[in-house]
């Protein structure tokens, strides 16, 4: 344990972006705990405590820095089948699903464990409970949007998951020992004024991130009329239960940041949304160890090398993906691309945006599960495809356990 903390040490003097997000130090001294990038003055290393995850620094008592801000810190990309599932289980909260404990039963049916498993795992991978997990998501959510948005107090609480006004501030008295507002005034320089109907908010990565070259692939299969790559931008429309808004996603290389603009309509919602964004992006990616790995190949050593940064895109809806995985067997990238966009022009519900582009919602399964096979069959989908993508809608909007 000592060597280890020594390591943790001598990652944190180095202040290595590479650890950003691996690890979290707190400080005896000052209760605060921060990212291994702080710019604050070292601590002394009798003074300092190492955790791997705010989960379990908050959990001790710590509370986070206001200068290097935890909250921004990238995720940790999981690397076990364990850890892959304590991952699924916290996307689950984050998604809302756990509201003080009356959801764990409905998240363990998901995973048809019992709410006991659930609570194991979790204690097993991040030393926390399922509570404890999702108050501290919600805090630091919190923390985010009193930073960098204009948002009305109680719009916040509310965003961030929690259920109540007075919940919300006393989590903040108790956790952190001060009102949200403190927040907000400490950073008033930085925080961006709400405009437009629209507000914006930053999700960290590590760098080097290949933001390019994820956008065109990206781009070459955009769902026409849903999501658009225009210049160095991503933007598509969103829905989300009920819902519904528009999002456009830059890149600011030099602080390792994506810049996410959505509407207003979509806050209830963020923390679904922040999570589909770091799926769809890869932000859990740790290049360094992927780097290192597949660059001790011979044959994909100079590939590597080439294209420092590289991503496995993710997917911004599960059932969308599905649909297109159906539509694209056995044609081209840009024929499969076609028939999906057909399909959401014709089942999709549209939308106006300032965007000429984002036309329509991606299509719901609930949508799709009620469509004829004629109906899909008449957009140049053969019937089989037809049939399987509403034998999918069906399973899908019957949720799970049916």
């Amino acid at each position: 344990m000592k060597n280890q903390s020594q390591a943790f040490y001598s990652a944190l003097v180095s202040r290595d972006p590479r650890f950003d997000g691996v690890f979290y130090v707190a400080v005896t001294s000052t209760g605060i705990y921060c990212r291994p990038v702080c710019t604050a003055r070292t601590p002394r290393a009798a003074n300092c405590r190492f955790f791997s995850s705010r989960e379990l620094a908050e959990k001790s008592g710590f509370r986070p820095c206001l200068r290097c801000r935890p909250e921004l810190a990238p995720g940790n990309a999981p690397v076990d089948d364990a850890s892959r599932i304590a991952a699924l289980i916290a996307q689950r909260i984050d998604e809302g699903m756990l509201d003080d404990g009356a959801g764990l039963e409905r998240i363990a049916t998901q995973f048809g464990w019992s709410s006991r498993q659930i609570r194991r795992i979790l204690r097993r991978e991040l030393g926390v409970s399922p509570i404890e997990l999702a108050l501290t998501r919600r805090l630091l959510l919190a923390k985010q949007l009193l930073t960098e948005t204009r948002l009305p107090i109680p719009e916040v609480a509310f965003a961030s998951g929690f259920s109540s006004l007075r919940r919300f501030n006393d989590a903040f008295s108790k956790r952190y020992s001060m009102p949200p507002t403190r927040f907000r005034k400490g950073a008033a320089d930085s925080a961006s004024p709400a405009a437009g109907g629209t507000f914006t908010l930053q999700l960290g990565y590590r760098a080097p991130f290949d933001w390019e070259g994820l956008l065109a692939f990206i781009g070459a299969r955009a769902l026409s009329g849903v999501e658009a790559v225009i210049g160095s931008e991503y933007l598509r429309t969103v829905e989300l239960g009920p819902h519904r808004g528009w999002i456009r996603v830059g890149n600011l290389d030099e602080r390792r940041m994506l810049q996410v603009e959505l509407t207003h309509s979509l806050t209830p919602a963020l923390p679904a949304l922040l999570g589909r964004l770091r799926n769809l992006f890869d932000l859990s990616a740790r290049p360094d160890v992927i780097a290192s790995h597949l660059g001790s190949d011979p044959v994909l050593s100079r590939s590597v090398a080439a294209n420092p940064g590289l991503r496995v895109p993710g997917a911004f809806d599960g059932f969308e993906l599905a649909v297109r995985a159906i539509l694209g067997q056995q044609v081209s990238v840009k024929a499969a691309t076609t028939l999906a966009g057909r399909f959401a022009e014709a089942f999709g519900q549209p939308v106006e945006t300032p965007h000429p582009e984002l036309r329509t919602f991606s299509p719901p399964a609930a949508t799709v599960a009620g469509a004829s096979l004629a109906d899909i069959t008449s957009l140049g989908i053969t019937g089989s495809r037809a049939l399987s993508v509403v034998t999918l809608a069906k399973e899908a909007s019957a949720g799970p356990g049916s």
